[in-house]
């Protein structure tokens, strides 16, 4: 077994780059990349993986079957978090967050996947235009090649 922040460590040395994989109604996997971290749940304080999307596939999948994996990998050496998606964003809503803390929200799930920005009002302006939501994974397996 490898800890949350082992994980996230492997996924700093690329970037932050992680492939997330949720199932479709027909039981095949739809994957794609994303950027991810490792954050405190804003509302458990809990360790959980964040990432913030707008993909329609992705986000149709966890609204209908919860469970995913995200893996990092840096090199050979990757460590993969398989759990329960919880979604919030404009089309999902969550009791005790309001617009606010949505974008404040999209941006902790940013610097923890290791970005930055030098015009934070853009950013929050791009992130509402297309209606990003963010995705917090509550880890219930964590696992690596180590």
């Amino acid at each position: 077994m490898v800890s949350l922040s082992e994980a996230a460590a492997i996924g700093s040395r690329d970037k932050y780059l992680a492939v997330v994989s949720t199932a479709r109604a027909d039981g095949t996997i739809q994957s794609s990349v994303v950027n991810a971290g490792v954050l405190a749940d804003p509302q458990s304080g809990q360790d959980v993986v964040g990432f913030v999307t707008y993909g329609r596939a992705k986000l149709a999948n966890l609204r209908a079957r919860a469970h995913l994996t995200v893996t990092f990998r840096a090199g050979w050496q990757w460590a993969a978090i398989e759990g329960i998606a919880r979604i919030i964003g404009p089309d999902d809503p969550a009791p005790g967050v309001d617009a606010e803390d949505l974008r404040l929200l999209r941006r902790a799930v940013f610097t923890a996947a290791g970005g930055t920005h030098d015009d934070w009002a853009e950013y929050d302006r791009v992130m509402e235009r297309d209606r990003r939501a963010v995705v917090l994974v509550a880890p219930t397996r964590v696992y690596s090649n180590q």
